[in-house]
């Protein structure tokens, strides 16, 4: 997997490229929130359930369906971030999804239960040049640092520029009328 705060930076880099008249910074926040989510599968390991079960790690938490109740949590919460039920849900379902789908680019690991509940069946995409991130401890090493690496590479500078580019488009527009 990505590391969880290298999730943060999708919904961050489209929200700076739409800007905040299309998603308020409250709605960037929580699909900030809402692509880390997943993640919190980890708790499974504590409670005992194995890795490659359906509630363990990528399993349920990383499919479609899980990114479908954020965003329904999404279009019921829509007053408080400031936006439209649809526009809240869509959003949100977009920045939830961006996280399995990331870690489906990943290197290691079991896959991603991206079809779960219709299907147990762990996912990768078909290239995966992201270095998968050690969980726990581990990350504070040499393999660490070629995950962060490899992030930088992979997602945080398409990020940067998925920003500027959008930034400078807005600008642009703007100063024509």
């Amino acid at each position: 997997m990505p590391t969880v705060f290298t999730h943060a930076i999708v919904p961050l880099a489209a929200g700076i490229a739409l800007g905040s008249v299309r998603v308020s910074p409250r709605l960037v926040a929580a699909g900030m929130i809402a692509a880390m989510l997943p993640d919190a599968d980890v708790l499974a390991f504590a409670a005992g359930i194995p890795y490659a079960d359906s509630f363990g790690h990528r399993g349920a938490s990383h499919s479609f369906a899980f990114a479908m109740l954020v965003a329904l949590s999404g279009a019921l919460a829509h007053r408080p971030l400031r936006t439209r039920p649809g526009v809240a849900a869509a959003w949100l379902f977009a920045c939830c999804a961006s996280h399995p789908l990331l870690d489906a680019l990943t290197n290691g690991g079991l896959g991603v239960a991206l079809w779960w509940p219709l299907s147990d069946a762990r996912w990768f995409a078909p290239w995966r040049p992201i270095a998968v991130s050690p969980i726990g401890a581990g990350f504070f090493s040499a393999r660490g640092l070629a995950v962060i690496l490899s992030e930088l590479r992979w997602i945080w500078l398409p990020c940067a520029l998925m920003a500027v580019v959008g930034f400078a488009t807005r600008r642009a527009v703007s100063s024509r009328t």
